[in-house]
């Protein structure tokens, strides 16, 4: 039983890596400040309760339980925030917002 909980706590783990990871991603590959923030505020978040909630249930931290859900209570309330507060700025800044593209023209 406890190894079958280790390697579903590792699965979890990795689960709320690769959450992690593409939000990172879409940091990167997003155009605006705006576009950015909104990826970092969902996937983050996000990311960060999956792999919280994997290390939780890991066998090896059975002690910490409840410093575990405290670390996912703050995030989950700190880091949509402090996405509010970056966008905010930008928007009484008036940073420029991505300019759409003309469509291709039709080749038929």
């Amino acid at each position: 039983m406890n190894e079958a909980m280790a390697y579903a706590s590792a699965g979890v783990m990795l689960l709320g890596a690769l959450i992690v990871l593409v939000a990172m991603i879409g940091t990167v590959r997003f155009p605006d400040v705006f576009c950015r923030a909104h990826a970092l505020g969902k996937g983050l978040t996000l990311g960060l309760m999956v792999l919280l909630c994997g290390l939780w249930l890991d066998p090896a931290t059975e002690v910490s339980g409840l410093k575990i859900l405290a670390a996912i209570f703050f995030q989950f309330v700190t880091l949509p925030v402090a996405s509010h507060l970056l966008t905010r700025l930008s928007f009484d800044k008036n940073l420029p917002r991505v300019v759409r593209r003309k469509a291709p023209p039709d080749r038929t």
